[in-house]
């Protein structure tokens, strides 16, 4: 087995370093980290380089040239996972609102299923205490909006914290993608729905970032409720008889 973890980073370099020693001392062996920064101005892209330098072969970085997006973040990650030989994927953000700890169980279950989910939605799945209720009531009402315009049958449509099986990704034909905001992690659900790949969810405690401000501005919110609606127009015809030749 060989798992790589992408991780789109804009700002994090503070949590960069603990996160990846963090990854690192898990039991999970030759687990590489692919970092994909979008020109981060507090210099999280020359951290990344010099993990990479002091680990070769176990941290790999993509630099782009600004601000461009988590939906093609995660596709060009994908894709550079997949081309460094990875069969197991996982996704999660930088500052620790994932914990790593639940990353091997993730993977563990890969065994039987297609895609693995960290789930804040299904029993014994939880948010941080630190929330507001207005803060809580927005993310429920955001999950459960996207899961009834689709009919995804998942309980946290929106979720980041993900492990994908290399056919899975493959199948589902990252090109398929058009998303790029936090509406990618709606529509890759979707997609793999639509396609038949077996779904199975983990209860997670979703921590509030430790440090730093989240990217999940009003703005954005809004705009990902009305493509939700695109995602339905552009998929609804897929069956499991679309899945692309695994590569």
């Amino acid at each position: 087995m060989k798992p790589i973890v992408v991780i789109p980073t804009y700002n994090e370099a503070t949590n960069l370093p603990e996160m990846a020693r963090a990854l690192w001392a898990l039991p999970i062996s030759d687990l590489g980290l692919l970092i994909v920064d979008d020109a981060s101005p507090d210099g999280t892209g020359q951290i990344a380089d010099e993990l990479a330098a002091a680990h070769p072969g176990r941290m790999h970085v993509q630099h782009r040239t600004g601000k461009l997006g988590l939906g093609t973040a995660y596709i060009q990650g994908f894709r550079q996972a997949m081309e460094l030989g990875a069969d197991v994927i996982g996704q999660m953000d930088a500052d620790f609102s994932h914990s790593p700890h639940y990353l091997p169980d993730l993977i563990r279950q890969l065994q039987d299923y297609d895609v693995v989910v960290g789930s804040r939605y299904v029993p014994r799945g939880q948010l941080d205490e630190k929330w507001g209720k207005g803060r809580v009531f927005l993310s429920a009402w955001a999950n459960l909006y996207a899961r009834t315009i689709l009919g995804i049958r998942v309980h946290d449509a929106t979720a980041g914290f993900k492990v994908w099986r290399r056919e899975t990704l493959a199948g589902v034909g990252l090109d398929r993608i058009r998303s790029n905001g936090y509406i990618f992690q709606v529509e890759m659900a979707y997609v793999a729905q639509r396609l038949g790949y077996r779904v199975l969810e983990l209860p997670i405690y979703f921590e509030d970032r430790r440090i730093g401000q989240s990217k999940m501005t009003m703005r954005v919110k809004l705009e990902a409720a009305w493509r939700v609606w695109e995602v339905g127009m552009r998929h609804f015809r897929l069956t499991p008889a679309h899945r692309r030749t695994a590569a």
